[in-house]
């Protein structure tokens, strides 16, 4: 992230220290941006057609349902464009594992009994992973923790902004102490 912020617009001192709350707002604004940036939502061709496969063993929907449900299941981390449901879709068509029936100007897919073979015997839908019992858990989204640390960060800086003396002093010792319990939780791994 070196070269991220605006020379002199990264806050300095600590979140004690006294600065300039908008140039704080900045720096966590760029800092969300830069999380999203990171955390990407693409995935490979082989996920889609998983996903596909899975959502469809559940009932027939439309291409932009397929999106909104990926996108859903996956706590908001993978939302795949039109442009790789919709060829997957054709190809799952093409092979036989799914037909479309067009309705009010809308094609709604549905397996057919081939695709229900082969959707059966995937292991898992890509958004979902097996746990420590053999059973199926939605798996947390790898955007949650950054998403996490910018809303705390959100939160900080308007406390800084509107807080009294004594308020910003009682997130910085709240403040002090996540920091003191994450890196626990690396040190317990």
């Amino acid at each position: 992230m070196s070269n991220s912020f605006p020379s002199g617009s990264f806050p300095t001192g600590g979140f004690g220290a006294r600065m300039d709350p908008d140039t704080m707002w900045q720096a966590f604004e760029q800092l969300r941006s830069t999380f999203e940036k990171k955390v990407g939502s693409r995935m490979g061709r082989g996920d889609v057609r998983a996903a596909v496969l899975s959502l469809l063993t559940e009932k027939p929907m439309h291409g932009y349902q397929i999106i909104r449900e990926i996108e859903e299941r996956s706590g908001g981390s993978w939302k795949p464009s039109a442009g790789s449901v919709y060829p997957t879709l054709q190809l799952l068509a093409d092979e036989g594992l799914i037909t479309a029936e067009e309705s009010n100007g809308r094609k709604t897919y549905a397996l057919t009994d081939a695709g229900r073979e082969v959707a059966a015997s995937e292991a898992s839908a890509p958004w979902q992973t097996e746990g420590t019992t053999g059973e199926r858990r939605t798996t947390t989204s790898p955007g949650a923790l950054p998403k996490a640390g910018v809303e705390l960060a959100q939160a900080a800086a308007q406390v800084h902004r509107t807080g009294t003396p004594q308020q910003v002093q009682e997130a910085v010792t709240v403040l002090e102490e996540a920091r003191r319990r994450l890196y626990s939780i690396l040190a317990e791994g």
